[in-house]
């Protein structure tokens, strides 16, 4: 793959591969046919994850031990042709081994007797209508006919044909992606007639059904019940499905962490006066995007999109009074700079303007377009990451269109979060015809309450947004300390020692900082292989001979005797068997190092490279591979030269682009238990002045000093606090030493304090406990954590668990560590201090309720002050 997978991505391709392979299984062996689906929020990378998923199934995957499929044949059904040229075009960029040649559009004229192994082929509803030129036969143009192509009698196979004749042929297995699945199972159809993709999956008449189904989509429903529609009548069997959770793709940074809203604030006609205050966004974001790609040194610079929502009957003089209103603001547009994708194909005149169409999936990549006209939705599957500001004409009770649309809208521009900037991570949403009831609704929504837009998690929706700086009222000794202060990175499921050195070899070569350094990697691993051959040698012959010898059994029966005989023999590997046994070397070493050891045993031989001296070194190889003390030899030297690496360059590090230090952190990651890294500080971050109150009206949010961010007069907002947390604040703002607090990002971020826990499954996962405040002691500036978490809640005991594991390994860079909750007497509060040795104990050795903690002998009186917050 040329990019690198986020963990989730990772997890979500194991797990579908896993399900490959027993589909596989399953239709060779028992002739059933079987589905399952992947399902995942908007701006996930589902096309992404898919592409790892079928280059592993055409090429083998060492990093998912997952072996090829050699008579793989991939069916890519969509709704649109459009929309399968946008995903043929991402499978292109995101796999390195599919080429252009390996990703077939079928189209007229296509007659062939079987497809072709080892290829995608790109279908869609259309294609396979029973008017289809695919299904009917094709009508030649006149060139065509000069040129003697086959006229439609003349014409072999019609593609249900074709397709019918590659599930028949025993060498092949054919596997049908359903991109955006639940378009495939409408209601619109009759129902004594299936759909097109019913007869895809289900098979008709002679036409057999599609042996692996895989269905891909954020709203997988349809799909499922129809699956499981066809399992009751036993045509298919079900496999688990591989799903995506929205939490999981806000915290890996490809989805926006804020939405900020404007409406009016009183009752009126203010649409031209919200459009310039749209342009004005769109002006001040693409200077920001400007400066930022210059700062990092980006050769494509990001060109912020307007996009421009209008009515399902629009008024064209109204949208060209609005194009009029943007021009002006921006100091002038042209017309090239202005398309629509309206369902009319052509140009369409608003006022002064003829605006051209464009398809939306060319966007993105035409990035002298700054203004798109749409209407509710874009088109399926299509999304656009340097959308970053909507204007919506629509009515207020037409607000899930507008939530639909931003669905679309909440891709980031750089496939990552930028670090310790949230003006950066947002985007800009403008309601003209919206009251502050309605836009209560659209925070309601936003907030993870629809499918298409992944929330729930660290999502902010603001209603007021103010750009916060460090605040200048912290003295520089707070900063200090939260510079030393540490955090926890989750670890990489599946990573091995072996494959994080190389990759921060490659990394470091790649950035100038030590040239070599891959070869030297290598070169020491090396080592320690020659001198356990030169130490063990007994051993290292007993696993050679392992290589070579394929062992089996004959099973001889007699008629008329009852049993079997068995009966061992051993045969000689040959070429395929010893390249299966270097799969295992790689496995164990690397890909890199197994090959370079290969050559490295080439090389140190007198004779020449002949195959005899080629083939003894694979073997070694392989067999150094089976054996398991030496594999964990080469872990331990592996993650010591890579400890020792990143302590050497974390100065040259930290000065790196924003991008590199980020490939870095990933690198960081690929190890087998929680890292320990170091807090960045914050650029800009974004907060609301605002608040929805309990009778969804729009009030001014209290304010309070010492925050760590802050307007340029030194206050925080937190009007959303919920009740323990606005008694903790209080409380510690309150006291006489307290100089600073920081509101932790409940989010995975540089500028947010990770701490990891295991779930209920044995999984690491990441909390961000709410509050670090900074006190003044003994002339010291010393940070705290203070996090209150209800104990009813179903992660409270792992959560308290990774809290206390925190405090028993880093508490020595705190003063104070606690847990705030109540007990089960009171609404009182309870402090539990996790830095006492005894308490961590009992949490981590106990298995009892968490309640009983605050009720026990290790909780204390949690006092809050009765008094306001500090203005």
């Amino acid at each position: 793959m040329k990019y690198t997978l986020k963990d989730y991505q990772a997890e979500a391709v194991d797990k579908m591969l896993l399900n490959l392979e027993q589909a596989r299984s399953v239709y060779r062996r028992d002739g059933d046919e079987v589905a399952f689906s992947l399902t995942a929020a908007t701006g996930a990378g589902k096309t992404v994850m898919a592409a790892a998923a079928i280059e592993a199934l055409f090429y083998g995957s060492d990093t998912f031990e997952f072996d090829a499929d050699p008579g793989a044949v991939v069916i890519w059904f969509s709704d649109s042709p459009a929309l399968n040229e946008q995903s043929r075009t991402r499978l292109m960029q995101a796999s390195e081994k599919l080429v252009s040649g390996d990703l077939v559009t079928i189209r007229p004229p296509f007659a062939v007797p079987a497809l072709e192994a080892g290829k995608v082929y790109f279908l869609n509803t259309q294609r396979l209508s029973k008017n289809s030129l695919l299904t009917r036969g094709y009508v030649p143009t006149a060139d065509e006919i000069i040129d003697h192509v086959a006229s439609p009698d003349d014409l072999a196979w019609n593609i249900w044909e074709t397709i019918g004749n590659t599930i028949a042929d025993d060498e092949k297995t054919v596997y049908l992606v359903l991109d955006e699945a639940h378009r495939g199972f409408d209601t619109k159809t009759s129902s004594d007639r299936k759909t097109i993709v019913q007869r895809l999956i289900n098979g008709e008449g002679s036409q057999p059904p599609i042996p692996i189904v895989l269905g891909i989509s954020a709203t997988i429903d349809r799909f499922a019940t129809a699956m499981k529609e066809a399992q009751a009548a036993d045509k298919r069997r079900t496999l688990e499905q591989v799903a995506v959770h929205p939490w999981q793709v806000q915290e890996s940074g490809l989805v926006k962490d804020t939405v900020m809203l404007d409406i009016p604030d009183e009752a009126g006609n203010f649409d031209s006066v919200l459009v310039r205050r749209a342009a004005r966004k769109l002006k001040e974001t693409t200077d920001r995007w400007h400066a930022y790609s210059k700062a990092q040194g980006f050769a494509d610079v990001v060109e912020p999109l307007l996009v421009l929502q209008v009515p399902n009957t629009p008024e064209p003089d109204d949208i060209g009074v609005a194009l009029d209103t943007i021009a002006e603001e921006l100091g002038g547009v042209p017309a090239s700079a202005v398309r629509h994708v309206l369902g009319e194909h052509k140009v369409q005149s608003f006022g002064r303007w003829d605006i051209e169409h464009i398809e939306p999936q060319r966007v993105q990549e035409t990035s002298h377009v700054r203004v798109l006209i749409a209407k509710d939705g874009i088109s399926t599957g299509w999304d656009c990451p340097r959308a970053e500001v909507l204007v919506s004409f629509r009515p207020a009770k037409e607000h899930t269109h507008i939530t639909q649309l931003l669905g679309r809208m909440v891709r980031s521009p750089l496939a990552r979060r930028v670090p310790g900037d949230e003006r950066l991570n947002a985007v800009d949403c403008i309601l003209p015809f919206f009251d502050r009831t309605t836009a209560g609704k659209i925070v309601k929504y936003m907030t993870g309450q629809i499918a298409e837009v992944p929330g729930g998690s660290g999502r902010k929706v603001l209603l007021d947004p103010r750009e916060l700086m460090p605040n200048p009222h912290v003295p520089e000794a707070v900063w200090k300390v939260w510079d030393s202060l540490p955090t926890l990175s989750v670890p990489v499921k599946g990573a091995r020692p072996v494959k994080r050195l190389v990759s921060l070899a490659q990394a470091l070569s790649s950035d100038g900082l030590r040239r070599g350094a891959l070869r030297e990697a290598s070169g020491r691993l090396h080592a320690v292989l020659d001198a356990f051959v030169a130490d063990y040698p007994a051993e290292v012959d007993k696993a050679r001979q392992e290589v070579w010898d394929v062992r089996g059994q004959t099973l001889t029966g007699t008629t008329g005797r009852s049993g079997v005989s068995y009966r061992q023999f051993t045969e000689r590997a040959d070429a395929r068997a010893i390249r299966v046994a270097f799969e295992d070397a790689k496995r164990a070493f690397g890909a890199d190092v197994a090959q370079s050891y290969v050559d490295h045993l080439v090389g140190s031989l007198d004779d020449e490279w002949d195959d005899q001296a080629l083939t003894d070194a694979y073997v070694t190889t392989s067999a150094l591979g089976y054996i398991p003390e030496l594999r964990k030899r080469i872990d331990a030297v592996s993650e010591s030269v890579a400890k020792e690496w990143f302590a050497e360059y974390g100065d040259a590090i930290s000065r790196l682009s924003d991008e590199r230090q980020d490939l870095y952190m990933e690198i960081w990651t690929l190890a087998t238990v929680p890292q320990p890294g170091k807090l960045r500080r914050p650029r800009v971050r974004l907060e609301d002045w605002k608040v929805i109150d309990s009778n969804e009206q729009i009030a001014m949010a209290p304010l309070v000093s010492r925050h760590l961010m802050s307007d340029k007069d030194g206050w925080f907002p937190v009007g959303d606090l919920g009740g323990w947390e606005d008694t903790v604040v209080r409380s510690e703002l309150e006291r006489p030493n307290c100089v600073a607090w920081y509101r932790n990002p409940a989010r995975a971020a540089v500028d947010a304090l990770g701490i990891t826990y295991r779930d209920a499954f044995g999984n690491w996962r990441s909390m961000h406990p709410d509050f670090v405040f900074f006190h003044e002691v003994n002339g010291e500036v010393v940070a705290s954590i203070v996090d209150p978490h209800g104990h009813h809640l179903d992660d409270a005991l792992v959560k308290l668990r990774g809290l206390a594991e925190f405090a028993r390994d880093y508490g020595d860079a705190f003063h104070r560590i606690e847990a705030v909750a109540n007990g089960s007497h009171g609404p009182a509060l309870r402090s539990l201090d996790l830095k006492n040795p005894s308490l961590q104990r009992a949490i981590l050795d106990g298995a009892g309720r968490v309640v009983d903690f605050y009720d026990g002998e290790f909780s204390i009186a949690y006092e809050p002050s009765t008094a306001a917050p500090q203005r």
